[in-house]
């Protein structure tokens, strides 16, 4: 008996050593291993912003990225059910000027899902949703104020990185992209700005992109992102691929 239980003993260290072997060496997967389940939700805008375009170049630059599992809401009316609670990161892209029908379950679901651990990505002009609702800016970081110039010219800017140690600007310099240079942003609550850009108007800096935390969750908001011309910045994917994978508490490699 004695000799039976040292060899099951032995065969079971021995298994246990494989197995972290190969945790370790990426053949098998852990739960950490697994894609980052993103929703990109979208479906309504200002009809001077081709949402149906933006989710295109969005879910092809999420999905370039190995470690990013995509899927795509063409209706915002998702945020008032449970679906949400399936992903890691919801990606909103969108700017209603009615309430969702169920406007009391999404707003309850959107500051559940931040604050219980999950992210929020805010993409262009999402910072103008829920304009009726003034808690938003708690879980958005900063939004619109339509007493507040908009935006410059669309044209050929400068993006300047202020954080090139964080993870979402990993692999990101400064860079030139054709955009709305975004001036009408308001708020009080604490956000770390990740880059700016001078405005050609005023000469004066304005966030581009930044990131916030609330509860247990993440949040990261970008006022880029206008039409087409603007992905063909490569740092924008680059940027935006990051800042998923942080969203979900991840670790970003490049």
């Amino acid at each position: 008996m004695g000799k039976t239980f040292l060899l099951s003993a032995r065969t079971l260290l021995c298994l246990a050593v494989v197995i972290v072997c190969y945790l370790h060496c990426g053949y098998l997967s852990a739960a950490d291993d697994e894609p980052v389940r993103v929703l990109i939700v979208t479906g309504v805008d200002y009809p001077g912003h081709p949402w149906r375009i933006q989710a295109i170049e969005l879910r092809k630059a999420l999905q370039a990225s190995p470690q990013i599992d995509v899927r795509l809401a063409e209706d915002i009316e998702v945020l008032g059910t449970d679906l949400i609670f399936d992903y890691d990161v919801l990606f909103l892209n969108l700017k209603n000027y009615d309430p969702l029908k169920r406007e009391e379950a999404a707003r309850n679901n959107l500051t559940r899902f931040i604050r219980e651990g999950g992210g929020l990505m805010f993409f262009h002009f999402t910072g103008g949703a829920f304009e009726d609702w003034p808690e938003y800016q708690q879980i958005a970081g900063r939004v619109w104020n339509p007493a507040f110039r908009g935006h410059d010219p669309y044209q050929e800017f400068t993006v300047q990185i202020t954080k090139k140690d964080h993870p979402v600007m990993q692999g990101v310099s400064d860079f030139r992209i054709t955009d709305e240079l975004y001036t009408c942003l308001d708020g009080q609550r604490e956000i770390e700005v990740l880059a700016e850009a001078k405005s050609s108007v005023d000469n004066k800096m304005y966030p581009m992109a930044f990131i916030f935390t609330e509860g247990k969750g993440r949040g990261f908001h970008t006022v880029l992102g206008h039409d087409a011309k603007a992905f063909e910045a490569p740092e924008l994917t680059t940027m935006l691929q990051n800042a998923a994978l942080w969203c979900a508490g991840r670790t970003v490699m490049q």
